[in-house]
């Protein structure tokens, strides 16, 4: 760095260096595949970028420090160093080397640790610490290498990434989220086509999705409920062949830049979402980050989770704030034109932010020490984010099972499952019948449906006992297996199951005194006493309502649960085809530990097979050409959402914003 750039002074070679050490202090770094760096060449650059940009940067490399400086001062927030130009293509070739080891198949996701960042770069300008635009010329890159037709960016950075969204704006084969730090045109960089209503151009419209956040200290409640009720649904519907993410970490908590809350575990739930689209082909590139221990942390919850360990619960109550919400239902008013899943959702109409126009105000009237004042806290706020850090990573870090999967049944039919699925022992009748007995008679009438137990409860005893992280069971009976799998984890301990049946069963209550166990019913919530008149969404199932059921209502009540079990049982006569069963179990994997029981009443290999490739950790199959559902069924879920949103607060953000204040 030079001394006339305080500025870029937080952008410093340690974020690099840091994050290693960090990745290495998780033993994650001997389980990648390590791909080879490179510098991109002049034509990869100019597939984003103009000749008179790339020769500017290029004549910068043999500049003294005037000259340097002179150039430099061109830009917004950019500031040259003779190796400036050979840095930012390493960027771009690393970004690019990754880019090929997954279209190829080498490896199945990645993260490149890049440096400088990329997504603020314009066509013919560089900008806040962004020289090429990384993430851009890897989507061209991908498009004229491997004939790509879809590609979603997502950019959860906390600056606008709006180099990216001019480049992309009017292209439709590229689909661009940001959320981003905005307070009403206040944070840099300070555009007003930063803000939500900046959808896209000519045919690019509907395909850029700007999510502004207009305060600070936003966390991981109001990430995922984004995710939930704006991107997810989109990206389904878009059905992306590529994922790359713009992956700064200064959107997480005790950022100077930032001023968010998100605790780093909420990075490896948003990469377990993404993993589910484009049959798991994702890129993670890092941007921005300047809290070294946020940011070594963040990044290793990333790769963790890319490397198919189970996320960790997350923390934080589970209520989106009010001006997040109002974000968000703006967002989706913006984008009902162009959006199918969008098309019968009422209340979408636009808000005006009221809930932080007086944030404006108190700004506007700071005691102009104030600016100094934070200067001199931003060490002691450093020092205690770390401290936070430090023991917040061990509360929610835990010791990952020495078994992903676990299943029981007879000799041979291992060969019809995936491997690393470990197939258990059953347990005798006589000991079936002593556990039965004991605790389960009333459920259990007949020795046909008590030996049809075996194989549940060897399983499920596997889960937890935590020695296999979890486990799937062929069952005659699934609803009775489910019951009685509520009652024996209660028992040993889960106080909060989540239970989703999708099929034609009869519910069966599972109660134990004292104890109130969540169940979700093929789409019905509530707690088992609490079972009438409730509606069912996915006995009836199809692909054409299954992520308005699934987006728009389960996840956000199961997140806003936050279950230490799942029980998934899968009976018959149901219209959910087995990608569609197979992505619900794979976006059920984000809770719990990643601790799922699945009982399927099917004789059905190839249901088997695809849910067990899920639970060991494969990409889920193609969901298939997207439908919207009708008009009816988007009421049904809607009223579901009013009617429980003030229990389930995740649900608020689709919701009347007088239900809300």
């Amino acid at each position: 760095l030079l001394i006339f750039s305080p500025i870029c002074d937080i952008e410093v070679p340690e974020r690099l260096s840091s994050s290693y050490e960090q990745l290495k202090s998780y033993h994650l770094v001997e389980r990648c595949v390590h791909v080879p760096a490179r510098e991109g060449s002049e034509e990869e650059i100019l597939l984003v970028h103009s000749s008179e940009h790339l020769e500017v940067a290029k004549s910068t490399q043999t500049m003294n420090e005037e000259e340097l400086k002179r150039v430099s001062e061109n830009y917004d927030a950019f500031f040259f160093h003779p190796s400036t130009y050979h840095c930012a293509r390493l960027a771009v070739g690393a970004t690019l080397q990754l880019v090929d080891a997954v279209m190829s198949g080498e490896v199945r996701n990645g993260m490149a640790l890049v440096r400088p960042p990329g997504h603020h770069s314009q066509r013919n300008a560089a900008n806040g610490f962004c020289l090429f635009n990384n993430v851009a010329i890897a989507a061209e890159y991908v498009k004229l290498k491997y004939g790509l037709q879809r590609i979603l960016i997502v950019d959860w950075d906390v600056h606008h990434g709006q180099g990216t969204q001019y480049i992309f704006e009017e292209d439709p084969s590229v689909l661009y989220f940001s959320w981003h730090r905005y307070e009403h045109q206040e944070f840099w960089p300070s555009l007003k086509e930063s803000d939500y209503d900046a959808v896209g151009l000519g045919k690019g419209k509907g395909f850029n999705i700007n999510l502004p956040w207009n305060k600070v200290g936003m966390g991981n409640s109001d990430y995922l409920a984004a995710f939930f009720h704006v991107l997810l649904p989109m990206a389904f519907e878009f059905d992306p062949e590529l994922v790359i993410v713009s992956s700064g970490y200064d959107s997480g908590i005790g950022d100077p830049e930032g001023q968010m809350n998100a605790t780093p575990e909420v990075f490896a739930h948003l990469t377990h979402f993404l993993m589910q689209l484009a049959n798991g082909k994702l890129c993670v590139i890092l941007e921005g980050g300047y809290h070294l221990k946020s940011l070594g942390e963040s990044v290793c919850m990333t790769v963790k989770t890319l490397l198919g360990d189970p996320v960790p619960q997350i923390t934080g109550e589970m209520a989106p704030c009010l001006s997040a919400v109002e974000s968000i239902q703006n967002v989706r008013a913006a984008h009902k034109p162009y959006w199918k899943w969008l098309a019968y959702e009422g209340n979408t109409s636009f808000l005006q932010n009221l809930s932080t126009k007086s944030h404006l105000l108190k700004k506007a009237n700071l005691n102009p020490s104030a600016e100094h004042e934070s200067k001199i806290t931003d060490n002691n706020n450093t020092i205690k984010v770390e401290r936070f850090l430090e023991l917040h990573m061990k509360n929610i870090l835990f010791t990952v099972p020495p078994i992903k999967t676990a299943t029981a049944g007879s000799e041979g039919s291992e060969h019809f499952l995936p491997e690393h699925v470990q197939l258990v022992k059953e347990i005798d009748k006589t000991e079936i019948k002593a556990l039965v007995s004991g605790f389960y008679a009333d459920l259990v009438q007949d020795d046909k449906t008590l030996l049809s137990l075996g194989n549940m409860f060897v399983v499920l005893g596997k889960i937890l006992k935590k020695e296999v992280c979890n486990g799937i069971a062929a069952s005659p009976t699934a609803a009775l297996s489910a019951a009685v799998a509520l009652r024996h984890s209660v028992r040993f301990g889960f106080q909060r199951v989540l239970c989703v049946f999708v099929g034609d069963m009869q519910m069966i209550p599972s109660t134990e005194d004292g104890i109130t166990c969540f169940v979700l019913y093929t789409g019905i919530w509530g707690f088992i006493f609490m079972l009438t008149n409730l509606l069912l969404l996915l006995k009836d199932a199809e692909g054409n309502d299954f992520f308005s059921a699934v987006l728009g209502f389960i996840l956000p009540v199961a997140y806003s649960y936050q279950p230490n079990l799942t029980v998934i049982a899968v009976g018959p006569n149901r219209n959910l085809g087995i990608s569609g069963i197979s992505l619900l179990v794979a976006l059920l994997q984000g809770l719990a530990e990643s601790r799922i029981f699945a009982v399927i009443e099917d004789k059905e290999i190839s249901l088997i097979q695809s849910v067990a490739k899920v639970l060991v950790g494969a990409s889920t199959p193609s969901f298939g050409i997207y439908v919207p559902p009708t008009q009816e069924k988007v009421n049904k879920i809607k009223a579901l959402r009013e009617q429980f949103q003030q229990e389930w607060k995740m649900l608020q953000c689709s919701g009347k914003l007088s239900d809300f204040i």
